[in-house]
This record gives structure tokens, C-alpha cells and sequence, in this order.
């Protein structure tokens, strides 16, 4: 009796179920639009953050910076020719290969960051700077002007040309270990040529070198590159999954610290923790019992991440999320508000099957009955709009722009798996204290998750169940002479 009721009330006021419905639905779609545009926004700002770090990276642990002391000068690249003497045109080269932002920290602090509790793994890294001069000097020509010289005296004259002609190149190197390559900014890129490093070659001179660095440079698997007078082997290019490279060239750790005159030291330890849920605790660990390094997750460097990327996010975690809630309350209570006027025009319906016997109860629980079908209805239609929005969102692809601030702290990418990075970017020593910020270009996705189904089912039972609440009230309050008084 119940359904057959049902079923033939709804039929009957079709255009009341279906406004009612569709209020619904709008509201339960934008929630799954906004939730997926946030959900792509943090895979976004993920593939950023991996770009600099490496799949799964999460945190970074760097020197902490010392205060200027007064009258300090500040560390710069110097570069010294020697005059060689009889021979004008010869070239002169000068590399100087320097630790970015002029701070380390002991080898032995990878070990002892292992050694924390909560930590999976940990793997040291050393970002270098290289600079190159290469160039001549070609000395002016005299020319002495026409006319009468005193003698004894010098003669008259100018000189003419000469001057110095030098080519400067700058590149990023990054030393790996190549014993434990699972961590690291290497993982951000695919080997496309060539190999990857070798476990045994911990300080061989070999070198991987990035595909858009190896382009620009002529630059082929099995050919040479020169570093500081040290001739490397290049074994392998690698691509970079999204966005720019973590390093134009990667080495051997060993072979890097060499290079930098840096033996013993690093700047980044990579590390993983056991649970992603950890990462707080063990963030407190580390700067607790290990004195003297700053401590940043990925939290942290995703605020240092401007452009449209984070103008959308804040759009879509802001503005977004507030005009959900705000077409869900209306459409909540729009839905209750139509069930309850239509109860008021049922009257004389009610009245009557009160006087046939039916409890205040049964009437109560066949409103709410239609208002949660009304409410489920609505929720397929706007799982339904909502899905194809973000389809159509992901179809397109629209690309946003991440720029990456060299003023930002350390971080680290926000892959899954409890990862987090010791050492890191923004702060000494790491990818970005170069000072020069990078734009990355990323396509933004909209994943639509289970939970996020499960959420709109949810809501279109709440409101189902709220604007049956409405009608179920004002059904309770009818009495069998309301009917009477109606009837003509």
C-alpha cells in the first residue's frame, strides 16, 4: 500500500518532484565539482612539489641560516685569469663549482635522521652550481699619430681594439647516492636514453644529464662532459616528468662533493617516513634532536607557490567550498518549504484518510517517504551533472601556471607514501637558493573519489530527509474535521 501510494503521488505532482528534485541536484553537483577541482588542485600542487624532490617527497630539513654577523662580506664567485705572456689569443676557462647558498651539513646527518623514530629511510644529496668562463683576451693595437715627436719624449698616439670576449654558462648539478636511488630529485624524471646510475659507481666519473639541458648543449649519451677539468662519461638522459628538470646534470655524490670541495658534506637528506599520518610527530622529532636545521614540509612550500595555481586553489578551497554550502542550505530549505506547502494543499487528502483510519504516524511516514525519494532522485541527478562536470573539466585540461618563488622555505613534494625531505630547497643549500624563481605549467584534473560519491549520496538522503521533516510536521498536525470543513 505504501509504495503504491508512493508511486502514484509522485506521478501525479511530477512538476513539484522534479522542481524539488533539481534544486537538490544543483547544490549535490556543485559540491562534487568543487570537491574534485580541490581534490585536482592538490594533485596539481603534488606534481610541483615532485618536480623539485622526487616522487613522494613531503618534507625538508635544512642548516638552519645564521644570523649576518655585522661587518661580513657576503660569499661571491670569483674568477682569476693568469696573463700568458707572447701568446695573444689564447683561450682562457675557468669553472668554479660551488654548493648552492654556501651551506652544508655533515654526511653523518643522514644517519642520524635515520635513526629517529618514525623514519623509514633516508638518503643525503648535494646541490651544486656551476659556473663557467670561457673566453680571450686580445690586447689593443697602437696607433701613433702623424707629426713631428720631441726626442726623447713619448710618442703621440692612441690605443685602438682589443678588450676581452668571455662566454659565461651556469648549470645546476645534482650529487646522488647511487646506492639508494628510490628518494631523490632523480626520481621526478624517466630515463629516455642511456642508463641511470649504477650501484657500484658511487664516485666513478659518469654523469646523467636532463633531456632539455642535453639538447640546448649538443649533448649524447656516451659523450663527455667536462666539470672543473674532470672529464665525465654521460651514461644516460632523463626527462623530467612534469614541468623543468630538479638539475641539469646528476652525479655521483661522491664525485659531486669532489667537485665542490665539499667531501663529507650534503645538503639535502631525502627521507621516508613510516606513515604519512606521522609526518607531524616526526617533524618535531627531527628539529628537537637534531640541533641547528629547519625543518619544512610540503604544507609549508606549498604556500610559497603563487600564480594561477594557487589562485584557483584558493578560489576552489575558498569561494568554492562557501558556495556550496550556501546552494545546499537554500536548496535544503527550498525543497522543505515546497513539501510543506504542498502538504498544506493536501488537506483535505490527509483529513480524509485520518478518518478512514489512518494514523498520524502512517500520514508522517508517507510524506517523508516522497520527499526522500524527491531527495534521491535529486542526488542521481546531481552525481549525474556532477560527474560530467568534472569530466568535462578533466577533458579540457585547462593549464595553470605555478611559479615557484626562490624566497620560499624548504619543502617537498607531496606525493603519497609518508615521505618527507631533510635538507631541501628553499633553504640553504637547496634546488631554489639560487635565487631564481621557475614557472611550471600544469593541466588541472578533477579525480572524482569514491568519498566524494559517498558524500552526495549522504546529502541527498539529508535532504530528503529534512524536507520530509517539513511536511511530516505539518501532516501530524491534520485532523479528520479539517477534511469536513472542506468538503463543498
Amino acid at each position: 500500500m505504501f509504495f503504491t501510494y508512493l508511486r502514484r503521488e509522485l506521478r501525479r505532482r511530477r512538476k513539484a518532484a522534479l522542481v524539488v528534485a533539481s534544486g537538490l541536484a544543483l547544490g549535490i553537483a556543485l559540491v562534487i565539482v568543487v570537491n574534485s577541482v580541490s581534490a585536482g588542485m592538490n594533485r596539481a600542487q603534488g606534481r610541483v612539489l615532485e618536480s623539485l624532490y622526487g616522487l613522494g617527497t613531503d618534507m625538508t630539513v635544512t642548516k638552519a641560516a645564521a644570523p649576518p654577523e655585522e661587518g661580513a662580506t657576503v660569499k661571491r664567485p670569483r674568477f682569476r685569469f693568469d696573463a700568458k705572456g707572447g701568446d695573444d689569443d689564447a683561450r682562457q676557462s675557468q669553472d668554479i663549482v660551488m654548493v648552492q647558498g654556501f651551506e652544508t651539513l655533515a654526511a653523518s646527518t643522514v644517519a642520524r635522521v635515520a635513526g629517529q623514530d618514525g623514519v623509514a629511510d633516508a638518503v643525503g644529496g648535494l646541490n651544486v652550481r656551476v659556473m663557467k668562463v670561457d673566453g680571450q683576451f686580445k690586447p689593443g693595437e697602437f696607433k701613433q699619430e702623424p707629426g713631428e715627436v720631441k726626442r726623447g719624449g713619448p710618442a703621440a698616439g692612441e690605443v685602438r681594439g682589443g678588450g676581452a670576449d668571455f662566454d659565461v654558462d651556469s648549470y645546476s648539478v645534482y650529487g646522488t647516492d647511487v646506492a639508494h636511488q628510490g628518494l631523490g630529485p632523480l626520481t621526478s624524471s624517466k630515463i629516455t636514453s642511456g642508463r641511470t646510475f649504477a650501484a657500484g659507481e658511487t664516485s666513478a666519473a659518469v654523469a646523467v644529464v636532463d633531456s632539455a639541458y642535453a639538447k640546448e648543449k649538443k649533448l649524447k649519451v656516451g659523450g663527455t662532459l667536462t666539470v672543473s677539468g674532470s672529464k665525465l662519461t654521460i651514461v644516460g638522459i632523463a626527462t623530467a616528468d612534469s614541468g623543468d628538470a630538479a638539475a641539469d646534470v646528476y652525479l655521483p655524490l661522491a664525485r659531486a662533493q669532489t667537485l665542490a670541495d665539499a667531501k663529507g658534506k650534503i645538503t639535502t637528506v631525502y627521507v621516508k617516513a613510516t606513515d604519512s599520518q606521522r609526518i607531524a610527530g616526526v617533524k618535531d622529532t627531527i628539529q628537537k634532536n637534531i640541533s641547528g636545521t629547519t625543518v619544512t614540509t610540503s604544507a609549508d612550500l606549498a604556500q610559497t607557490v603563487s600564480g594561477s595555481l594557487s589562485t584557483a586553489s584558493d578560489l576552489a578551497a575558498g569561494v568554492g567550498k562557501w558556495l556550496s554550502i550556501v546552494v545546499l542550505v537554500a536548496a535544503f530549505l527550498v525543497a522543505g518549504l515546497l513539501t510543506s506547502s504542498a502538504v498544506s494543499r493536501r488537506v483535505r487528502e490527509f483529513g480524509t484518510l485520518k478518518a478512514l483510519g489512518w494514523k498520524s504516524r502512517r500520514v508522517t511516514g508517507q510524506v517523508a517517504g516522497e520527499a526522500l525519494v524527491n531527495g534521491l532522485i535529486g542526488g542521481a541527478l546531481g552525481i549525474g551533472i556532477g560527474l560530467a562536470g568534472a569530466w568535462a573539466i578533466t577533458a579540457f585540461s585547462p593549464t595553470l601556471t605555478a611559479q615557484l618563488g626562490a624566497g620560499g622555505g624548504g619543502g617537498a613534494g607531496a606525493g603519497g607514501g609518508g615521505r618527507m625531505l631533510v635538507g631541501g630547497p628553499g633553504g640553504p643549500g637547496g634546488p631554489m637558493s639560487d635565487g631564481a624563481s621557475r614557472a611550471l605549467d600544469i593541466a588541472l584534473t578533477a579525480p572524482v573519489s569514491l568519498t566524494t560519491i559517498g558524500l552526495a549520496v549522504a546529502l541527498a538522503v539529508a535532504g530528503g530527509l529534512i524536507a520530509g521533516g517539513f511536511g511530516g510536521w505539518r501532516a501530524s498536525r491534520l485532523r479528520p474535521a479539517d477534511a469536513l470543513r472542506r468538503v463543498e
